[in-house]
């Protein structure tokens, strides 16, 4: 029987600061599904990265490719708006924003922008806050998703809306590079579905004739992406360019935005049905999501220098598998706990000097004191 889903985080936490005493409140428990689920997901995230280099002299790695890549960025983008469903205008929460998506986005941008000028060997390459790099366009995306949160809870239709304005990203190819919109665009409708989700949703998904169903549906998908390696472009699961971007007609982006949603929201659900609820030993792991997210690039820009895809026997099947599997070990330690503290500083620094604080926080101080 599935566990039932303990909502934690700013799913929750809706309620105003006062100046009132109050009990302290006990430790959020953290569900062990959603950490299983965000630990697999970035699992799969480090494997796609690293298959890049393989996809030209494998079809199979190419169609495995894209079903992942169909999928994965969907999956942590629905839960990051399952899990933003409180999120309003609190002092607290913007300090939240800033110190766990803007500051670790200047800091990371600026990482990977010194170091790609070595590993792609561009020394002029210029450090743009306004142009993410790499990996780093899903904080600017978080950041401006949790932002608009408060809206997509007043509209009637907010889903529709959301496809709708995806849906006119891929007719705009003059959106440019600025904090990546076009991809905030597109991918903006998981965020919004997350934010429409409630515990009973997830615990459909997770029913055994779900589970059992996922098995074909992940064999189909396979079979239909290997039969699409050759006739068309995967970057369509990129949702960063426009369809006259990607050399189709304007309007096959109208078209192609509600079928790629529908199409990556079933494998979501599919992954989801076969994610544990119960605690394991990768549970732990789900808290760094984040760090083994900014940090695997590392890795995966040094491959390509460093020329580990360079011996033949790496673009064969059994390279590949070990590919994955390095790409899995590496990530799954950048998520452990000795990491996290380690570098805690740049990912989710402690800014509490930056901010004046609330009128409220003196009192609740002294309460707590004479308490």
């Amino acid at each position: 029987m599935s566990q039932p889903i303990v909502t934690t985080g700013e799913a929750v936490d809706t309620a105003p600061a006062t100046g009132t005493t109050s009990p302290p409140a006990p430790a959020r428990q953290r569900d062990a599904f959603f950490d299983n689920a965000k630990y697999l997901a970035i699992v799969l995230v480090a494997a796609g990265h690293a298959w890049e280099p393989l996809r030209d002299g494998s079809r199979t790695v190419s169609a495995l490719y894209m079903v992942v890549y169909a999928f994965h960025m969907p999956a942590f983008i629905v839960v990051s708006g399952y899990f933003s469903r409180g999120f309003d205008a609190r002092p607290d929460r913007l300090r939240r924003l800033v110190t766990q998506l803007v500051v670790p986005y200047v800091v990371f941008e600026t990482a990977y922008t010194l170091f790609t000028r070595w590993t792609d060997q561009e020394p002029d390459r210029p450090i743009s806050l306004l142009d993410p790099l790499y990996l780093t366009w899903f904080l600017t995306a978080l950041f401006v998703w949790r932002l608009t949160t408060p809206l997509w809870r007043w509209v009637r239709l907010p889903l529709p809306l959301a496809l709708a304005l995806a849906a006119l990203a891929t007719l705009s190819p003059s959106i440019g590079d600025d904090l990546d919109l076009q991809r905030t665009l597109q991918f903006l409708p998981y965020f919004v579905l997350g934010l429409s989700l409630r515990p009973e949703h997830f615990r459909l998904v997770r029913r055994r004739a779900v589970r059992i169903a996922a098995v074909p549906v992940f064999g189909c998908a396979f079979v239909v992406a290997y039969w699409a390696v050759p006739r068309m472009t995967g970057a369509w699961f990129y949702h960063r360019d426009s369809a006259e971007e990607l050399g189709a007609p304007a309007w096959y982006g109208v078209v192609m935005t509600p079928v790629l949603f529908v199409c990556s929201l079933l494998l979501v659900a599919c992954f989801l049905a076969w994610v544990p609820g119960r605690r394991m030993w990768c549970t732990v792991l789900g808290a760094g999501t984040l760090y083994g997210y900014l940090l695997h690039g590392f890795v995966a820009q040094s491959a390509g220098f460093w020329g580990w895809y360079d011996p033949v026997w790496i673009h064969r099947p059994l390279g590949a598998v070990v590919v994955t599997v390095v790409a899995a070990v590496v990530v799954t330690l950048l998520c452990t706990p000795p990491v996290r503290r380690a570098l805690r500083f740049a990912v989710e620094p402690d800014l509490r000097w930056l901010f004046r604080r609330e009128a409220a926080e003196p009192a609740r101080d002294r309460a707590a004191v004479r308490g």
